[in-house]
């Protein structure tokens, strides 16, 4: 029997005991029918549409946890575009039939992942509270009189009332992690334009980032760590640069006196003290800072020129449909056209000067500890004051995306009453997505609040973080142990991890290799050769599994530096140049998925 969250350590010891992903398709059926909360999905994918998915995977990958997330069911928002599904940014009016997924959802499909549906939102991403969508407003899963949270709304509440192991979100002002506050989730947000935004609409798209709502950290930084990588399409999508933090003893930066406002919400308060404590216990050194450069940079989100972005996105069709908006989304996004160019700029100022003093901060600390939000509301009390009551939500959220910021949003327990949760985030500079993962992860532990709508659940042993990239050996992939190829279990089982999909730079060339079971490519380096690049996978390793993995490659492959199209020289399969003499030249199909592709199109 299935856990009532659906965690991805318990999914792979079910599926490794003998569950299929078609019985666990029919048990999301299932509990979507039984759902109490008609507002969480827009769209669901079809039921006879979610057993098609099963039985693909079956036929394409039958060994059970072959691949990273194998048979994991995950719910998207309808912001970001799934094939076959319809995006509807929360405005029927609006809604088209994309013929790609977003680049997120198809890296997560590659790792196994079946999508159930799409949820629901505020409108065009606008808001923090959940209750500004035609499609009706989810609600907390332990009080239908609460917020869900928003925009992600849909998405939260899909995962912490276990219809999904996951859920993809958005977060501009910090909606991919009040609502996990609110349901009891995590929520990961990672550093601006290290997940690409392509096939997203955008809502401020400079600061935009797609997020992940997860039942533990070990879970949604698993789930970050697939989506995450490069894509030139997105022309703010960046290359990682990693952070290191000080793993004993980090200075953890906390509310003073003068900048803590909880809006009369003492257990909310309570909470947070209580997290700092605990987070003494695990070592950290508290240390109070400013946090008064952050909130006014936070303003400027809403109450400054980026308001103008949200314009940017939806103009031409504000334009035409006007009467389709949420009354208090027209309202925020027409507040645009008070902005000129001028004062654009004079807002980039503000945030630059703005930085430059959040620096004297970050030269005290590590990174932050926050309440992810100061308060909650009604859905009736949020309805009679919508601007000022969601101003609330965002306080402690607004500036991590205009000041470049990684966050992890962790549960922090229960009001008083045992009745509503609360959350903490921690804030890092960019970058820091795996630094702060181990640590948000033994928080999570340590307050013992359970995971989504089941309190009481114990975090599992298996889903603790696995090693940080830089504790593992990279290895430059190019055939058969690529995302969703045949043999991509060799990386996955001993604990691997995919940190990017990137190509060579133009000096190799990549042949079919004759006779090869299962059939594989072989990869030459030609000096003289001017071509675009191969595509690859960069994997990592721990360190003992990267030598026996290496021990076990066979003849003509073996393991030489690979150059990258950014310069660096990573370790990976290269093939004996003798072997590819009679050997089909494939080079012109960009990679092996590209040829596998063009032979079999069903693939």
């Amino acid at each position: 029997m299935l856990p009532t969250i659906l965690d991805l350590a318990s999914l792979k010891a079910a599926y490794a005991a003998g569950l299929s992903p078609l019985d666990l398709v029919e048990e999301i059926i299932a509990r979507r029918k039984a759902s109490d909360d008609p507002a969480i999905f827009i769209t669901m994918t079809p039921d006879d549409d979610l057993r098609a998915a099963a039985c693909e995977l079956l036929a394409r990958v039958p060994e059970p946890n072959s691949l990273p997330l194998w048979g994991v069911p995950f719910a998207v928002k309808d912001n970001i575009d799934v094939a076959g599904l319809p995006t509807t940014a929360a405005c029927p009016a609006f809604a088209y039939h994309p013929e790609e997924d977003a680049t997120t959802v198809a890296r997560l499909k590659a790792a196994g992942a079946i999508v159930i549906g799409k949820t629901n939102l505020d409108q065009f991403a606008t808001g923090l509270n959940g209750t500004r969508s035609p499609y009706g407003a989810p609600r907390s899963v332990f009080d239908r009189n609460y917020v869900s949270g928003g925009s992600s709304s849909g998405s939260a509440v899909a995962v912490a009332a276990g219809l999904a192991s996951f859920s993809l979100g958005t977060d501009t002002a910090g909606s991919g992690r009040v609502p996990a506050a609110f349901n009891n989730l995590v929520g990961i947000k990672p550093t601006p334009g290290l997940v690409p935004n392509v096939g997203v609409v955008p809502a401020c798209r400079s600061v935009d980032v797609v997020t992940v709502f997860a039942a533990t950290v070990g879970d949604g930084t698993t789930v970050r760590r697939i989506m995450e990588g490069y894509d030139a399409r997105d022309p703010f999508s960046r290359r990682a640069a990693p952070a290191n933090l000080p793993s004993s003893r980090p200075r953890i930066g906390v509310l003073d006196g003068v900048e803590r406002e909880f809006y009369g919400n003492k257990d909310v308060e309570a909470l947070y003290d209580a997290a700092i404590e605990r987070a003494k216990s695990l070592g950290a050194e508290i240390v109070p800072f400013d946090y008064a450069p952050f909130r006014q940079a936070a303003e400027l989100l809403y109450n400054g020129p980026w308001v103008a972005e949200r314009l940017a996105a939806v103009k031409d069709f504000l334009e035409t449909n006007a009467g389709d908006f949420d009354p208090t989304v027209r309202t925020i996004i027409e507040g645009a056209k008070a902005y000129d160019a001028v004062a654009a700029f004079e807002g980039r100022y503000r945030l630059e000067a703005l930085r430059q003093k959040t620096k004297v901060e970050w030269e005290k600390v590590d990174f932050l500890m926050l309440p992810t939000s100061p308060t909650t509301y009604t859905v009736e009390e949020m309805r009679a004051d919508p601007i000022v009551k969601n101003g609330h939500f965002g306080r402690y959220t607004n500036f991590a995306n205009l000041l470049d910021c990684a966050a992890i949003a962790i549960p922090a327990g229960f009001d008083a009453k045992d009745h509503l949760p609360a959350g903490v985030m921690l804030v890092g500079p960019a970058f820091t997505d795996e630094a702060l993962a181990p640590f948000a992860d033994a928080m999570h532990r340590v307050l013992n609040a359970g995971m989504g709508k089941d309190r009481t659940a114990a975090l599992p042993a298996a889903s603790r973080v696995a090693p940080a990239a830089e504790d593992l050996v990279p290895i430059v992939v190019v055939g058969a142990h690529l995302t969703g190829m045949p043999l991509n279990h060799e990386l996955t089982r001993p604990g691997g991890c995919k940190l990017k999909t990137c190509r060579t730079d133009g000096s190799y060339r990549l042949f079919a290799l004759p006779g090869t079971v299962p059939p594989k490519p072989g990869l030459v380096r030609d000096p003289g050769f001017a071509g675009k690049g191969v595509e690859v996978e960069v994997w990592a390793l721990p360190p003992a599994a990267f030598a026996r993995f290496v021990q076990n490659i066979p003849a003509p492959l073996g393991v030489g530096k690979i150059t990258l199209d950014d310069g660096s020289s990573i370790s990976g399969f290269l093939c004996e140049v003798h072997a590819v003499a009679d050997a089909r030249d494939i080079t012109e199909f960009g990679g092996w998925r590209g040829y596998v592709s063009a032979a079999d199109p069903a693939s």
